[in-house]
């Protein structure tokens, strides 16, 4: 007792924490917005600040051909007046531009080089905005600045926020609404299939195993989702199967276990030999009944746990055939056995897994031979692109409302019940689970012979085809 107490406590410090939460819209719609918008505005300023630097030659000559008539003007203007009134003349010109005008010293000036030498030479020299010009008053030290050009630059003409700056704003407005608006469209479906996916993962997560993941109405979470359900199905399938395969062989186990009982006490009360022989066969019997169902059982369990990727070989059909019966030919002993290949094309080549496919073969001439009266024939047929393996005996054949459980697990029908022909109710089940790893089919109907026929199915590849 107190060693359960100590396993419980230890499992109740380290179960799991409940779930809380759930995707927050607001918090999805924000982090996205920003990185879209952050990404947008990065990109553009790069992209602004490329195109700047690529056009600044053009923009800077087509400046100075634009102002060049203007300021030849000027310069003539002051050169019709003596020297001493170009300050007053000056003055004059500025009230008529909508631009300064200013006559400063040449020492007075710092330009990068290559704009100090077309200064020099005579040229129109431009500062790094573009936005303001020099020129050398014919060979005199002083220099005509004109500009600030832009009027947002001149501190005469400003007024409230610059033309350039209010557009910007309002360009950047307009593109981050519209932004939010598509992300708000993209981000609204992503939050609505992400908290209908968290919900089936708790449901999941809580044991209820028939939870399923909505239609996504993302096309991103569209496979998400039929992965969920498929990993939801195949666990669902597999507790389930766990389940019936426990329950089976508990109650299979029951029967063998209990007449080894019974015989163990009738043997310690056996008088003589021969009845001490006889239990000894009896308990020796039961105990090869019981290596038989644990055998099966996990046979089967191991077919329907694992999806293995098949190592498919070619093999010629016939001959593989002819080898599988003889393996079991033994266990027919007076059985007429027969195998028919007259209706394959001849050297008939399909591909299987070698180590699989026989254990449906071998579990349906086992279940043949333990009906079957007196006949049991094997034969091969191609049918629309498909190899079909047949299993005829001259028994007492199955029911037709009978023919889709027997392949069921531990499906065993009433008049198997008795120890001569009892089995497990697994040979079936795993020649089924096989046919499937091969994307065929395994069914049961009536025999020519009078008794079952059953079929395997599978498609023939390509490569054998054509060959």
């Amino acid at each position: 007792m107190t060693g359960n107490n100590k396993l419980l406590a230890l499992f109740g410090a380290n179960k799991p924490a409940p779930w809380r939460g759930r995707y927050s819209l607001a918090r999805l719609f924000f982090t996205f917005y920003l990185l879209v918008m952050g990404s947008f505005v990065a990109i553009a300023i790069f992209a602004d600040f490329v195109i700047s630097t690529a056009v600044k030659g053009i923009t800077d000559g087509y400046t100075s051909r634009f102002m060049r008539g203007t300021i030849v003007l000027i310069e003539d203007e002051l050169f019709r007046r003596p020297r001493s009134e170009w300050p007053r003349t000056i003055e004059a010109l500025d009230r008529k531009f909508a631009y300064k005008l200013e006559i400063v010293d040449r020492w007075t000036l710092k330009l990068p080089h290559k704009q100090a030498e077309k200064l020099d030479d005579g040229d129109l020299a431009i500062d790094a905005q573009g936005d303001i010009l020099y020129h050398r008053l014919k060979q005199t030290p002083q220099v005509l600045v004109v500009g600030p050009i832009s009027p947002e630059r001149n501190p005469d003409y400003r007024k409230g926020i610059p033309l350039d700056l209010r557009i910007s704003l309002l360009t950047w407005s307009l593109i981050g609404f519209c932004l939010a608006i598509v992300v708000w469209l993209w981000v609204h479906p992503v939050w609505r299939d992400l908290e209908a996916m968290r919900q089936t993962a708790r449901a999941l997560g809580e044991g209820l195993f028939e939870a399923r993941a909505p239609t996504m109405r993302s096309s991103a979470f569209g496979p998400l989702a039929e992965t969920l359900n498929g990993m939801a199905e195949r666990i669902q399938r597999l507790i389930a199967t766990q389940k019936e395969l426990s329950s089976a062989i508990s109650h299979e186990l029951r029967t063998p276990i209990a007449r080894t009982r019974f015989a163990l006490e009738m043997l310690a009360e056996a008088g003589d030999r021969s009845e001490h022989e006889r239990l000894s066969r009896l308990i020796e019997a039961d105990l090869d009944e019981l290596d038989g169902l644990i055998d099966s059982s996990l046979t089967y369990a191991r077919f329907e746990r694992e999806q293995p990727q098949l190592e498919l070989s070619t093999v010629f059909i016939a001959p593989w055939l002819e080898e599988q019966v003889e393996a079991n030919r033994l266990l027919g002993r007076t059985l007429d056995l027969q195998v028919d290949v007259s209706a394959l094309p001849p050297m008939q080549r399909v591909e299987l897994d070698s180590r699989s496919m026989p254990y449906a073969v071998t579990n349906l001439l086992r279940n043949a031979i333990k009906y079957a009266r007196a006949r049991i024939r094997v034969s091969a047929e191609i049918a629309n692109d498909q190899i079909a393996l047949h299993v005829d005996d001259d028994g007492i054949g199955i029911p037709e409302a009978e023919r889709e459980r027997v392949f069921w697990a531990f499906t065993r029908l009433d008049r198997s019940r008795d120890r001569a022909t009892g089995g497990y109710g697994l040979g079936l089940a795993i020649a089924r689970l096989v046919l499937e790893q091969h994307g065929g089919t395994a069914s049961a109907e009536e025999s020519p012979l009078g008794g079952a026929r059953f079929t395997l199915c599978w498609r023939l590849s390509q490569s054998v085809t054509e060959s």
